[in-house]
């Protein structure tokens, strides 16, 4: 079990608003925020809507994030609202606002559990568990309070466009307040984008515009497990392709659109 070092992420600081702190500070600038704790946050927020308003218990089974631009390291509010309402399916939509200005919208689909047991399969392997791993820097590519907030297992010898790796944290999403385990697994899916890099950043930008996750199992525990490979087109276009896992095996994917393109 990764235990809390007692340091968060987020502040609160009203019903729906939050402050960052330093730990979130973004690897391609400074003054921004990095992408992956604010997606965990908004499903944080999600979840907390839905029980305030008593709605029924449905599981997230895909959620999309669009970033709409630079997220910057300033107060910001989320706003929830139920789009679709329903017993066994329901959308739900999230928009993150920094001074008047939406700079994240997110749609999740949520869906009725049913025992599905019998007739359950293709999934691909396991991960090996983190346990059994090396330690591995992500500081040495990357900078950014995120970055160094992580505990990173690397699983074989990480290649230009191919790695698969194991995710923690010891840091809390939001100071003082308990979160669930999907929250915790999605506030670490958006490094995938960082683990499997085709081009030294310092030389090549390829920051993701969209992150997609579905799932076909609810998460469980405290790493984050990443077999991610990455494509770039010739035309400005990549994309960074993911299988995700828990310790009990692959829980679902994520997809995440790039910008390319050469800097300086």
């Amino acid at each position: 079990m990764v235990e809390s070092v007692g340091v968060a992420y987020f502040e609160r600081m009203g019903e729906g608003r939050y402050k960052p702190t330093e730990h979130v500070g973004g690897a391609w600038r400074a003054d921004e925020q990095h992408f992956s704790t604010l997606g965990g946050l908004i499903v944080h927020a999600i979840e907390r809507a839905r029980a305030a308003e008593g709605r029924p218990g449905l599981v997230m089974s895909r959620i999309s994030f669009d970033i709409l631009g630079q997220i910057g390291l300033e107060e910001f509010d989320i706003h929830v609202e139920t789009l679709r309402p329903g017993r066994t399916i329901e959308l739900t939509e999230a928009t993150v606002v920094i001074g008047g200005r939406a700079v994240v919208r997110a749609r999740a689909w949520l869906l009725a559990e049913v025992d599905t047991g019998a007739v359950a399969g293709g999934e691909v392997d396991a991960l090996p568990p983190p346990e059994q791993l090396e330690p591995w820097s992500m500081d040495s590519v990357w900078s950014g309070g995120f970055i160094e907030s992580l505990r990173t297992r690397v699983v074989g010898e990480p290649r230009p466009g191919r790695t698969t790796a194991w995710m923690s944290t010891g840091y809390d999403l939001v100071g003082g307040e308990e979160v669930s385990p999907l929250a915790s697994f999605v506030a670490l899916i958006d490094t995938a984008n960082g683990i499997a890099v085709r081009q030294e950043p310092t030389k090549w930008m390829f920051p993701n515009v969209d992150l997609t996750i579905h799932l076909h199992r609810q998460p469980e525990g405290e790493w984050t497990g990443l077999d991610t490979e990455v494509t770039f087109g010739a035309n400005g276009q990549g994309l960074t392709s993911t299988h995700l896992h828990d310790r009990r095996g692959p829980v679902g994917r994520a997809e995440q659109i790039l910008t390319v393109r050469p800097l300086g």
